[in-house]
């Protein structure tokens, strides 16, 4: 076979030659692959319904400013838990309200040190006061003249933080993480000036994976240059994976521990779990009042009315 086909291409370059024409160069053989074959005959193969459908990142045609965040997002009418929401009323020494100041200005000293702005509310098990720390920090976070934050309940599993601020659960992240609402939607403004909310929204089934499908990341960009402090509680970090994972998101990771309840093998086994991420502090919640350190911290520091002389 192999000299039949060079005696005829012998012959072909001889007719050639006799009539000036230059042969032409033998064409490789056309083989089929699956990189040729156009993407709409390999889509109209499947059936649309069995095709994944993955929604788009939400977007926004407007320049997105502080100015534009004001005029779209929803401003609610929120009812706050008086007992566990501390900023709310205009008791400036109300127990508690003097630790989250305090907190406050190390978070500052800190970002003086690191680029810190994110930060990563959780603890080591449930009712550990993760959701309490969270929503107080950033209430005292504005009380400051012009300091604006982002409230972001990121528990997809228990969320409890839309009941203590009183309002709505949604529409809310998961909402956002699965491509059926924007930005605007899902954040809230309540009474406080400068407090912004995005609630959890609906109970999902995959609240890892949501988590994980960059969604989050993309958020957290655009948002981020419009505030001073982004808080975002998570769930607790030993049962389920979800906190790691919205560590990877965040500045830094403050954990809650519970004063007398925190098992130490728990606390420990939590830590491990931000390995490699910025532990930026540890907040012991539910000390007792009565402890010798809180009275003498309350009594030191409460204004006294001038007693009478005898």
């Amino acid at each position: 076979m192999s000299r039949i086909h060079e005696a005829l291409k012998r012959a072909e370059q001889e007719r050639a030659a006799t009539q000036g024409v230059q042969p032409e160069a033998p064409r490789p053989p056309q083989i089929a692959s699956v990189e040729s074959v156009p993407a709409s005959m390999e889509a109209a193969s499947v059936p649309a319904a069995e095709r994944p459908q993955l929604p788009a990142i939400p977007s926004f045609s407007s320049a997105y400013t502080f100015d534009t965040l004001m005029a779209r997002c929803g401003q609610m009418q929120w009812s706050p838990d008086a007992k566990t929401m501390l900023f709310f009323n205009d008791d400036k020494q109300a127990a508690g309200t003097e630790e989250f100041r305090t907190l406050r200005s190390r978070l500052y000293q800190t970002r003086e040190k690191i680029s810190l702005k994110k930060i990563l509310i959780t603890s080591a098990l449930p009712k550990e006061g993760k959701s309490f720390v969270a929503a107080n920090l950033a209430q005292v976070m504005v009380k400051q003249h012009g300091r604006r934050a982002l409230l972001i309940d990121a528990d997809l599993r228990g969320s409890r933080m839309h009941s203590v601020l009183g309002t709505t659960s949604v529409p809310g992240l998961s909402e956002y993480l699965l491509g059926e609402s924007d930005e605007f939607s899902v954040i809230q403004r309540g009474p406080m000036e400068n407090l912004f909310f995005i609630p959890a929204g609906r109970n999902v089934s995959s609240p890892a994976e949501l988590v994980a499908n960059g969604r989050l990341r993309t958020l957290l960009q655009r948002l981020e240059p419009l505030f001073d402090w982004v808080i975002v509680d998570s769930p607790p970090a030993v049962p389920i994976s979800d906190a790691s994972l919205l560590a990877n998101f965040c500045d830094g990771v403050l954990m809650v521990v519970r004063s007398n309840a925190t098992p130490f093998d728990a606390a420990k086994k939590a830590r491990r779990e931000f390995q490699g991420k910025t532990l930026i502090g540890v907040v012991l919640n539910g000390v007792d009042v009565d402890s010798s350190y809180s009275r003498y911290y309350y009594t030191a520091y409460e204004k006294r009315e001038p007693q009478p002389k005898a």
